[in-house]
């Protein structure tokens, strides 16, 4: 019986662990990390994420809407 209690701690303690990675993952995506050269301002991670997904739509649609 020790040996199932021992086993269930480890467990949750990976767990945790797992947690806290993730947890400070996702907040240093959030961090402002880049100067905006039009506004200013300072983006994060997942800010600069977006803009380059905006960007590269952007560029895709306009190529595929062009006449041939």
């Amino acid at each position: 019986m020790t040996r199932r209690l021992h086993s269930l701690r480890v467990q949750g303690q990976a767990m945790v662990e797992y947690v806290v990675v993730v947890a400070a993952i996702t907040a240093a995506l959030f961090v402002p990390i880049a100067d905006d050269a039009s506004g200013g301002t300072r983006l994060s991670a997942i800010q600069l994420l977006v803009r380059g997904f905006q960007t590269g739509y952007a560029k895709i649609s306009s190529s595929l809407s062009a006449p041939e």
